[in-house]
Formats: structure tokens, sequence, C-alpha cells
């Protein structure tokens, strides 16, 4: 298993699962993976839940091979590791035949001989799972808290990337972060939906 070696994170506020998360990079990206449609922390929980039920170990090529109707059964518990535990069962598995076929296996390959930040985004983003924001999330979490920081690395995860901000998972280090960027990301909500409805207004009103 590949340590990430460094400082331990507190993305779960679990001291198990934020243990593993900081030592397994696999966990690591399958916690980024998880993170939509449910709380952060519960997201980040997920891969230790899932490596306590498995027959086998926690890694991509175990994964990647694992009967898809057990690794639902995994993935669902009870308790389930995500709302839609079949669809995300179906995505974990794919990330995982994704890091064997390209980098063995080995899953903090995509960033341990990456030159640039571009590069690194580069890589995120072709993951199975992982779109533009979340790459760049991600990039923000690597440079922030595990000091993998190629050169750009700030601007490849802009706005994510920006020292001092509380955006994301990249700026939780703890309770009070963490809530901080829960308050961030209520607040963008909140803008959304102003857009949203400032046109439908209009077209009522024209």
């Amino acid at each position: 298993m590949t340590s990430t070696r460094s400082k331990k994170l507190c993305l779960a506020q679990q001291p198990d699962a934020d243990e593993m998360l900081s030592r397994d990079p696999f966990a690591l990206l399958v916690g980024m993976l998880l993170d939509q449609q449910i709380p952060m922390e519960r997201a980040f929980a997920g891969p230790v839940a899932i490596a306590k039920r498995m027959a086998g170990p926690f890694d991509p090529t175990t994964v990647a091979h694992y009967d898809p109707d057990a690794f639902v059964e995994v993935v669902a518990g009870p308790p389930a590791v995500h709302r839609f535990p079949t669809a995300m069962a179906a995505r974990i598995q794919t990330l995982a035949k994704h890091l064997d076929e390209e980098y063995g296996g080995n899953a903090s390959g995509l960033w341990s001989d990456v030159k640039s930040g571009d590069d690194l985004l580069a890589r995120l983003s072709a993951l199975p799972g992982f779109g533009a924001q979340k790459a760049k999330i991600f990039v923000a979490l690597l440079g922030k808290q595990l000091k993998v920081r190629p050169r750009g690395w700030r601007e490849a995860s802009e706005p994510y990337g920006e020292d001092g901000a509380y955006k994301s998972v990249a700026d939780v280090i703890d309770v009070a972060s963490l809530v901080r960027v829960r308050q961030f990301k209520q607040e963008q909500q909140l803008v959304q939906q102003r857009v949203v409805a400032r046109p439908l207004r209009q077209t009522r009103n024209g």
C-alpha cells in the first residue's frame, strides 16, 4: 500500500477513516469520488467502511476484479456508504480498473512523477467519475495538505488553490474549517438559485 507520507487528514472527522485516508491514496480518491449528494464527512468515511466489509485487501487491483454484485452488497451495507449504492459501486470499480490498467494498481502513480499542475489536472480529469471541478479540488487538496506541489499547481486548481480560502474539502483541517466550507457551499447554492430564478421572473413579467 502506497503512503501519502503526510500529516493526518481530518476529512471524515472519524479517527479510523481519517487514518486510512492519510496513508492510502486509493482511499482518498474513492472518498473524493463519493463526495457528491451526501455530506462530505460521510463520503470520506466510505473507504474504511468498504475496506472492513470486503473479502480481501482494499486496493485498485482487488476492487477492479471484485464480483460486481458482491461489491454492490459491500457498498449497500447496511448502512449504505452512499445514497445511490448501486451506481457508486459501479463507479468505484470503474475507477479501480482505470488505476489498475493505467498505473499498475498504484494510485499515487497519478502524481508521483507529475511535472506540472496542468499535467496533474489532466490526469485527474481523465479519471472515471472525476469532472472538471472535482479534479481541480483534488489538485488543491494534494497541494495544500499533502504537499504535492508541481509547478503551477495553484493555477491549475483555481479557484480552489487560493491560500486562506474555505471553498472545498481541500481547506478542511478540523471541525471549524469544515463548518466554514459548508457555509461557503450553502452561500454558493443560494447564489445559483437566485441566478436561476431571475430569468424565470423576467420571462413571466415579459
